[in-house]
């Protein structure tokens, strides 16, 4: 089953502009993607196709990853916020 929600593009580290771009999922939204397990994801940004990696993070955070390429699909850039549909 599919997961929706709007969240805001960020950069993976504050310190190292232009690298990785992220979105935070909901905890909500975290066991029905398959709980806290770094994995290859499906969905879409903005109505776009992308597939990325979620990712862990320290403190209890869950993030999926999202490359240039599909920011550029979705016409969003870090600091949109955008819609987000992700698949287990």
């Amino acid at each position: 089953m599919a997961v929706a929600f709007r969240g805001t593009v960020r950069q993976w580290r504050d310190d190292k502009p232009g690298g990785l771009a992220v979105v935070d999922v909901p905890a909500e939204f975290v066991a029905e993607l398959g709980g806290r397990k770094q994995r290859r994801i499906s969905g879409t940004l903005n109505g776009a196709e992308f597939t990325a990696s979620t990712m862990l993070e320290a403190g209890g955070g869950f993030c999926v990853g999202v490359s240039k390429a599909a920011l550029k699909s979705a016409g969003a850039a870090v600091g949109d916020r955008i819609e987000v549909v992700l698949q287990p």
